[in-house]
């Protein structure tokens, strides 16, 4: 993959420039805001998918300069190396194609011997006449009962993207089979799983791709002596996403199905592969999936083929890049008016932070400039009542809001002060907006607002599994652009791997400990001792 070093490039040394003159108060966002066609020339929309920045920190002269940059790194350039299979995680020799999940426009893609295109859809095929037979009762439990419920058992990328769209979804689609998910290795969130389900009519859906993943494994092993205790036969209750050829991928594991995912796809990636698949297609049927994947694919097409200036993924990774290394701001909130998207935050979360929360450039070279930032969020109007007060008048961060144009709920719905829900809503939402952005004078100190606090508004027309699709996507290839642009590998993740390694030797003085009772610790560091010793002990 072609990279140009970032903190050389000609358009980052005039961004320099430019974000000084912008502390200037003419500069000010009450100023900038009220220009004539302010909206009109900050926005962007395509289908039923509307981004507006004119509430950012930006003017023209920032926007040709940002996308300047992004013509000189070549960001279009890479993202079209990364749909067309070629190697662009390159610390792991990979190709990166999550958007071959939802292609529908070609009939092959070859890496290397391998039809990526033929593959993607065996699987589908897999999933479709599997969650059929499910739903039609052809596919029973041990006992003879059909499924109620499936757990997903899998951790980081193996659920959060399934999450997100299952929970948005489940808002104006009624679950055919309802989803539970079993991430962590925590035993009282096993015990949380196991007071929702009757096991006799629940399905297990084990999600790793090497099939070694500790806090899988650990939460597998809870799901099997459940089974065991109710005299449940676990190969008529279990089903394996995995990767071909990994100890999952064995019909002596998993009688009902093994479907594969494959090492070009990050989990962080994943949610329109089996991985998000298999479970979505279970709980909503396999044409909803499909639809979601068409909603998916259009931001995929858009963020491939639009030019620069009206490619909206883009054009959010280039205003998230001023907002970190240039008007340096640490951190960005999602915050949702809609509750359906409650674990969208969570979701980009770790799509943005795990690829983005690097050192080095894509080449080895240690970075000179800001990567990431922090990702957090919550629904509002929730965010307004908790963290809010920090938004208006604490250290500044961007937001993104999102708002859903038409609600799901049509019933007859209650007036108070003169509007509807949905329509107070929007009024916070909108408000919100406006009041970071100008601010608030006032003599009294405790009450002033400096406004100037950057924000974006997100709109999709309804909650379809096709609008879901495309604000995945879009986060997704924003996230993708703004990696390239920085010159860094936005598909590996390192850093996680650490903890790992070192959870495991205390896995195995724990063990030791398991074994032998008078094991005192007394080889470990005097904190790591204390801390096995209490876990021992039971109390502190």
């Amino acid at each position: 993959m072609e990279l140009k070093l970032f903190s050389t490039s000609k358009a980052v040394q005039n961004l320099k420039h430019l974000s000084k003159t912008f502390q200037d108060k003419n500069f000010h966002l009450k100023n900038l805001t009220q220009k004539k066609d302010r909206l009109e020339n900050f926005s962007l929309k395509i289908d039923e998918f509307f981004y507006d920045f004119s509430k950012q920190r930006v003017n023209d002269i920032v926007t040709n300069e940002l996308f300047n940059l992004a013509k000189e790194t070549r960001a279009k350039a890479n993202f079209s190396k990364m749909v067309t299979g070629q190697i662009v995680n390159v610390t792991e020799n990979r190709a990166a194609l999550h958007t071959a999940t939802r292609d529908f426009t070609h009939d092959h893609l070859l890496l290397d011997d391998l039809d990526v295109i033929s593959e993607i859809n065996r699987v589908n095929k897999q999933i479709k006449l599997f969650s059929k037979k499910v739903h039609n009762n052809e596919i029973k439990g041990s006992t003879g009962k059909s499924f109620a419920d499936a757990v997903v058992i899998g951790i980081g990328g193996s659920y959060l993207g399934c999450e997100f769209v299952s929970t948005a979804l489940k808002h104006s689609i009624d679950p055919l089979i309802n989803l539970h998910f079993l991430p962590n290795v925590d035993i009282d969130n096993f015990g949380q799983v196991i007071k929702a389900i009757d096991p006799e009519t629940c399905l297990w859906i084990v999600i790793s791709k090497s099939y070694t993943t500790t806090e899988t494994l650990a939460n597998l092993n809870q799901a099997l002596l459940v089974l065991k205790n109710h005299h449940l036969d676990p190969l008529k209750h279990l089903v394996t996403v995995t990767a071909k050829g990994s100890p999952g991928d064995d019909a002596s594991n998993s009688s009902l199905g093994s479907f594969h995912m494959f090492d070009f796809i990050g989990g962080r990636y994943s949610v329109s592969s089996a991985v998000g698949g298999l479970a979505l297609s279970l709980a909503f049927g396999f044409d909803i999936f499909n639809r979601f994947l068409k909603g998916c694919h259009a931001m995929d097409s858009h963020a491939l083929n639009a030019p620069e200036e009206k490619n909206i993924p883009l054009t959010a990774a280039l205003i998230s890049i001023w907002n970190s290394n240039f008007l340096h701001y640490p951190a960005q909130a999602i915050i949702p008016y809609c509750s359906a998207l409650s674990r969208l935050a969570p979701h980009v979360q770790q799509l943005y932070m795990e690829s983005l929360g690097k050192g080095v450039t894509s080449d080895g070279q240690v970075l000179e400039n800001q990567t990431g930032v922090i990702i957090f969020g919550e629904p509002g109007t929730n965010a307004q009542h908790s963290f809010f007060q920090f938004a208006h008048q604490g250290s500044v961060f961007p937001i993104e809001f999102i708002g859903v144009v038409k609600p799901v709920y049509n019933k007859d719905q209650a007036v108070s002060k003169g509007v509807y829900n949905h329509q107070e809503l929007w009024a916070n939402m909108i408000a919100q907006g406006q009041a970071l952005a100008m601010g608030k004078d006032n003599d009294n100190k405790a009450r002033y607002c400096t406004g100037n606090r950057p924000s974006s508004t997100i709109l999709i027309n309804e909650l379809t599994p096709e609008s879901i699709g495309m604000l995945l996507a879009f986060y997704e290839a924003r996230t993708v652009y703004e990696g390239f642009i920085l010159g860094l590998n936005p598909f590996d993740q390192f850093g996680v791997e650490l903890g790992k390694v070192l959870a495991s030797d205390i896995r195995d003085q724990i063990r030791e400990k398991n074994k032998d009772k008078n094991n005192e610790f007394n080889s470990l560091d005097p904190t790591t001792k204390f801390y096995l010793d209490t876990l021992f002990k039971g109390s502190l």
